[in-house]
């Protein structure tokens, strides 16, 4: 296996919004961040096909 090079890791984003309306499914994407620049968890708007709108998707583990 290759060796890992950087502060780049691969996050999971989930939607937060779809966890309240109890609807079967989630909305997850996945993205890359640079952990040395962004300590925090990171939050963006994407698109939830479930609920047909843009949502706030937060990072998850």
């Amino acid at each position: 296996m290759a060796k890992k090079k950087g502060n780049r890791v691969q996050v999971i984003l989930e939607c937060t919004e779809h966890k309240a309306t109890g609807l079967p499914g989630t909305s997850r994407y996945i993205s890359t961040k640079n952990r040395k620049n962004t300590t925090e968890r990171l939050e963006l708007k994407k698109y939830n096909p479930i609920l047909r709108k843009y949502t706030v998707h937060k990072e998850i583990k």
